[in-house]
């Protein structure tokens, strides 16, 4: 049995379902199977184990909590728990380059690229390493033995070479696991030129670029998954079960799989023996000639099987071969009966059928999929979780997660828990640890202790990032420290001056007691302590002090948090005045708008000691959906980038640091780099905007932009004119005092809000101690004039229902003196309402009267609208009177046809009314019986 809960504006209603759960449009639900609950997300808490790592690829985590590390340029490392420190170990010489057709060298994915320790490591301390040889074109698999943590180079065996091609880039592999019979798994890349589509080229001398001889190819270890059993002496067997028996004619019996393009991170389920690994797929963001879009997979195997590539993607979408000499697509290839006749195949012409992709998602938003989001996209990989495989782990993760698929996202940066049934089917899958969030997620395996260790590639592409590191995700089963909020409601003042410190939000998630201890904080001594939830300090010499809370609850787990207080400079006061409506604003009517700044120190606008060039003003439309709060927390300095705060929150939440760096070349140019190439230039910014939506290549190297279809068109152009603006030296700002007129960006659906914000920094006081300067900001949100009913703070009386139509989510049904109540709304400037609703006989409404009041369901009435059943269509009527008409249509002429009429909305004219106020829409029928719905409605429209 399912329990299956829906959550809405004034109601909680619970419903038993023995089916399938499904997803309704715009309403919040989720499942809970009968079983092991869900553990809150507060009990996953990631631990940095080594940072400061330069490409880390893969990692081992061994019994002692030691882990090595490979990095792409060669390094081999260790991290010692002992000692806390990540160490050296070796370099092994490798190849990190490609030579493109016009002689440029450039970076590859090769290098080291993956790492395994054998089954015995504890007894042979047998390491194996993957990686492209430093000067011949193959990729090696090699052994060695590990003394005293140093790789013995006489130990080295050469176990498996793959021959590779080094003309173009991409696509190496380098994921290893074993099985419980002691055979290694090994991912190998499709090794071809990296295209928005297949890659069929079949011209003479372009076999580097045709993957039919790479990955459809049976002779050819590339595009597979290998399993192969090593043997003491270094050499290795083929076991039983692979896709051909040892011995078939044109086939390498160390392929497992094959018509792979990029298989990633691989893992064996140690009940079932089933298969899991990411595959990365191509780019392109739309269905065309060439080929559908693109999709990166997260797949499964039972068995060994032809997945498809370089013919077939995702639910087998397929590829056509494309004729590069006349420019043209061909016949696309049969599934069920796959021919490849290319030039460059040496293996067996007829191929088994392809096997089924397990999860597959497009650059878009996947109907199938949704919660793996849109964006840029890598599908990792990831292991599947048995408690039985951990001999007493220290951390055991929850019986919640057993048999569950823990797969990751390198692009993305999303961890996913994906559930099957007991036949290994698809069920469903959800966020793991959701506030966690790795920077490029490139390997994730749980360690012996039980912990799930993630490491994360870091920001820069090719090069070293500050942000690579090994993380450890631990799970707390016990007790939790608690969640300490600090405020103070002044960061600063001339002394004297008083603060008061509050622990306002702090929190125990086990519901403990707690208790709390305030250090207030001089340069290197304690100036005051206090022992109560809140407290006030004073401050009587000017200086920087921190005020640090320590809160520890009962069972005697502690957690802090502190803030800064500046005594001696008064911050400034900052005010963002504007005219009209302080709710709403309305496309293409202006706004005037005035910025007061008052600093007890600096001066004032007003007075003119503060210029207006030192006050950041800016303006932006953010799309529906925008957390404006995360600019208010995220920005305290006034600095060229003040100017774009709402764009460096969509920056941060986006994938576009995964290959874009402010002023460094990463994969793809550097903000710096596109504003020198393209600002100044005519509708430069429409056309870097479809370039963030659409994808793109060509421009800036043989790396393709990922395409954003799902982001929003406002916040493209947000990002591109931060981007436009990025080298700006001075501070570039909007004046002071105008006029700004709101224009809503094409294809966006005119629901966001309009944000507008000024921010100032004093100047630092001189004297016998400096007093650093002090920021303040003030930012006004107007929303745009519609709303839904799901908008409602309150609904009582009305039943709220989920709907997938009208762009509204929900609708309210209300009966006799329900209410719906909208907390602080400016009635100025708004002469009546257009309400989308209407009452409908076969809904069993039986009409009534809307009245809206003023901060009660019984305030001030300002104004009502009776609404009247609405008569219903005889489509009986109409369809015989069309069939009728249509029988004497003259030559030519078109069949008529029914088209629905247009509901008109409900309009109710409005008393002028200014300020803010609790609006209450009450719905009245003194005849309505009280299981009689009076009419639904979806939206209020406010319109001046």
């Amino acid at each position: 049995m399912t329990k299956f809960l829906l959550f809405n504006a004034g109601s909680t209603r619970l419903f038993k379902n023995t089916f399938k759960v499904i997803t309704l449009l715009g309403l919040a639900a989720f499942t809970q199977e009968d079983g092991p609950k869900k553990p809150d997300d507060s009990r996953f808490t990631p631990i940095v184990v080594s940072d400061n790592l330069d490409e880390p690829m893969v990692f081992e985590v061994l019994a002692d909590g030691s882990v090595f590390i490979a990095e792409r340029k060669g390094a081999l490392k260790k991290y010692n728990p002992a000692t806390k420190a990540t160490d050296l170990i070796a370099t092994i010489p490798v190849n990190t380059k490609y030579t493109s057709a016009e002689g440029v060298s450039r970076e590859a994915e090769e290098g080291l690229m993956g790492l395994t320790m054998d089954p015995n490591y504890a007894k042979n301390h047998w390491i194996y390493l993957y990686y492209a040889h430093p000067t011949e074109k193959k990729h090696i698999l090699a052994r060695w033995e590990m003394k005293e943590d140093q790789l013995v180079e006489s130990s080295k065996k050469v176990v498996l070479e793959v021959e590779t091609q080094r003309e173009v880039c991409c696509h190496t592999g380098g994921g290893m696991t074993w099985d419980k019979a002691g055979n290694l798994y090994l991912t190998v890349g499709n090794n071809t030129g990296n295209q928005k589509a297949a890659q069929t080229d079949e011209r003479p001398g372009r076999s580097s670029w045709d993957d039919q001889g790479h990955a459809g190819n049976t002779n050819d270890l590339r595009g597979k998954i290998l399993k192969i059993h090593p043997e003491p002496d270094g050499t290795y067997t083929i076991p039983e079960g692979n896709l051909y028996p040892k011995g078939t004619a044109k086939t390498r019996p160390e392929i497992y799989s094959m018509g792979h393009r990029n298989p990633w991170r691989i893992s064996v389920d140690s009940k079932t023996g089933y298969l899991y690994w990411g595959e990365v797929g191509p780019d392109a963001a739309e269905d065309s000639e060439i080929g559908p879009m693109g999709y990166d997979e997260l797949n499964q195997s039972r068995k060994p099987g032809n997945f498809g590539w370089p013919w077939f993607v995702g639910n087998d979408q397929a590829f056509p071969v494309y004729d590069y000499a006349t420019n043209k697509p061909l016949a696309k290839k049969d599934p069920k009966n796959l021919v490849n006749n290319s030039p460059n195949n040496t293996g067996l012409t007829d191929l088994m059928p392809t096997a089924p992709s397990f999860i597959y998602y497009p650059y878009g938003i996947s109907e199938k999929f949704p919660l793996v989001g849109s964006g840029s996209r890598s599908a990792t990989g990831g292991p599947v979780f048995h408690r039985s495989d951990f001999k007493a782990p220290k951390r055991p993760w929850p019986a919640y997660y057993e048999g569950k698929w823990i797969a990751a996202d390198f692009s993305r940066g999303w961890i996913m828990a994906i559930s099957m049934n007991a036949e290994g089917d698809y069920q469903s899958m959800e966020r793991v640890a959701p506030n966690y969030h790795p920077v490029q997620p490139i390997d994730i395996k749980f360690g012996p202790n039980g912990d799930l260790y993630v490491l994360e590639y870091g920001s820069n592409w090719f090069k070293k990032s500050e942000n690579s590191r090994l993380i450890r995700l631990e799970y707390n089963g016990g007790n939790r420290k608690p969640v300490v909020q600090v405020a103070v409601d002044k960061k600063g003042g001339t002394v004297p001056f008083q603060a008061k410190l509050s622990a306002v939000g702090t929190k125990d998630y086990d519901g403990d007691a707690l208790k709390y201890s305030w250090k207030v904080m001089g340069p290197g001594r304690t100036i005051k302590t206090y022992t109560t939830e809140n407290a006030t300090a004073s401050f009587d010499k000017p200086g920087i002090y921190t005020a640090n809370l320590l809160v520890t609850d009962s069972k005697g787990a502690s957690n802090s948090q502190s803030l800064k207080i500046i005594a001696g400079n008064e911050p400034p006061k900052v005010a963002v005045n504007i005219g009209g409506n302080q709710t709403f604003f309305f496309a293409d009517k202006p706004i005037e708008y005035n910025i007061d700044v008052t600093d007890k120190e600096d001066g004032s606008l007003a007075d003119g000691k503060i210029s207006p060039d030192q006050v950041a003003v800016s303006i932006d439309y953010a799309s529906e959906g925008f957390d404006y709060a995360e600019v208010i927390q995220g920005q305290r300095s006034v600095d060229a980038s003040t100017q774009f705060a709402v764009a460096q929150v969509l920056i941060g939440k986006s994938d576009c640091k995964v290959c874009h760096q402010p002023n460094t070349k990463s994969v793809g140019p550097s903000f710096a780099d596109i504003s020198n190439k393209y600002k100044g230039k005519p509708g430069v910014t429409e056309m870097l905007v479809k370039k963030v939506l659409e994808g793109g290549s060509g421009v800036w190297g043989e790396v393709a932009m990922a395409a954003h279809p799902a982001l929003p068109v406002a916040d493209a152009e947000v990002i591109v004119k931060y981007i436009l603006n990025s080298t700006d030296k001075t501070l570039s700002t909007l004046p002071v005092k105008g006029e700004y007129t709101p224009k809503i960006p094409a294809r966006d659906n005119g629901k966001g809000t309009l944000l507008i914000r000024a921010a100032f920094t004093d100047r630092a006081v001189s004297g016998t101690k400096a007093v650093p300067a002090q920021t303040s900001e003030e930012m006004i949100i107007l929303r745009s004039p519609e709303l839904t009913v799901s908008d409602a703070a309150v609904v009582k009386g009305a039943e709220m229902k989920a709907i997938g139509s009208q762009g509204a989510g929900f609708l309210a049904m209300p009966f006799a003196n329900s209410f719906l109540t909208f907390n602080e709304i400016d009635l100025t400037s708004i002469e009546k309402l257009e309400i989308a609703g209407a009452a409908q006989k076969r809904e069993g409404a039986v009409g009534g009267i809307i009245e809206v009041h003023l901060d009660s369901p019984t305030g001030t009435l300002i104004g009502k609208q009776e609404v009247e059943v609405a008569p219903e269509l005889d489509m009986a009527k109409i369809m015989a009177d069309l069939e009728n008409q249509n029988k004497n249509l003259q030559p030519g002429e078109k069949p008529k046809t029914f088209t629905r009429p247009v509901r008109k909305p409900i309009v109710i004219k409005v008393e002028p009314t200014k300020g803010k106020h609790d609006l209450y829409f009450v719905f009245k029928n003194d005849n309505a019986k009280p299981i009689e719905p009076l009419m639904s409605v979806t939206k209020i429209k406010f319109l001046q």
